[in-house]
């Protein structure tokens, strides 16, 4: 009986076929479940950064609803807007209080959470995280010249409510909140411990000052329709909810609403950009960061 070595030349082409397709198929298979392997975890990391942009998305939509329910509020009930003493005067301090310590702060502190900034020179996103904070800080003064105004004008006692001390604690510590970024994260003098002690601060205080943001818009909003709405000259009283008392309430509703999808943005590690995470903390100041 003749045997067939691995080079004898008996063997046939079709004895070896069986094998070779054999380890043609394994091999077929082993490429062919090499993408259902990686698919899954494709999936599950693409599926944070779906779901931050459908918070982001909601975020934005609630900031959009919250600054045109305030400018409808004020523009049709309220009589609009001027700058003379009057009660047109008062009306612009809902309007500039909603949109820059509300809105626009709530969008400058989830900015660095956008997965699009992640991975480039961190030097432009810094400059837009700070010059919307700095708009929102200005439209938020503006907004409280402008009811202090008011109030000398008509000889109106300043800061006597909860809302007003409310109010003047969060822009205050917004103001202070700004200059200390601006000196520690800025600044190229800024030395890297004093970043690494500044960066939890910063972040805490940042939430703190929106989560006052909103109390002090909620209970304004109370005071205001409380005011207004006291069932005298043809109006009807807060109780009986007229028009203006549902929209001044689906104000406030939308107000916390926002507020929590920032919070909810501004608290979730997954969506926190990577080089700002606890175990990265190898700072430099900004003008001399490296392109990334």
């Amino acid at each position: 009986m003749q045997q067939c070595g691995p080079s004898s030349p008996s063997c046939s082409t079709s004895d070896r076929l069986p094998l070779c397709s054999l380890n043609t198929a394994a091999r077929g298979s082993e490429t062919s479940a090499e993408p259902q392997k990686r698919e899954p975890a494709d999936l599950s990391r693409m599926r944070p950064i779906v779901i931050f942009y459908g918070f982001y998305l909601l975020c934005f939509v609630l900031g959009v609803a919250c600054v045109v329910c305030v400018c409808l509020w004020n523009s049709k009930w309220r009589g609009g807007f001027a700058w003379d003493g009057s009660s047109l005067q008062f009306n612009w301090h809902p309007v500039l209080m909603v949109t820059g310590l509300v809105v626009l702060y709530g969008n400058g502190a989830v900015l660095y959470r956008i997965p699009l900034t992640w991975g480039q020179n961190k030097l432009p996103w810094k400059l837009l995280h700070a010059a919307l904070m700095l708009l929102a800080l200005v439209l938020s003064i503006v907004g409280l010249c402008a009811v202090f105004d008011f109030h000398n004008a008509q000889n109106t006692p300043n800061l006597y409510s909860i809302h007003s001390w409310i109010g003047i604690a969060a822009t205050a510590l917004f103001a202070m909140q700004w200059v200390a970024g601006m000196a520690g994260f800025l600044l190229p003098c800024s030395p890297i411990s004093l970043r690494k002690r500044l960066k939890p601060m910063h972040v805490w205080l940042g939430g703190s000052i929106l989560t006052l943001s909103i109390a002090a818009c909620i209970s304004g909003i109370n005071e205001k329709l409380f005011f207004v709405l006291k069932g005298i000259n043809m109006t009807q009283p807060y109780s009986a909810l007229p028009p203006e008392a549902l929209l001044g309430n689906s104000l406030g509703v939308l107000i916390v609403a926002f507020g929590l999808v920032v919070l909810k943005i501004l608290s979730t590690r997954e969506w926190q950009r990577p080089d700002s995470r606890p175990e990265d903390m190898a700072y430099t100041p900004l003008l001399q960061e490296e392109n990334e």
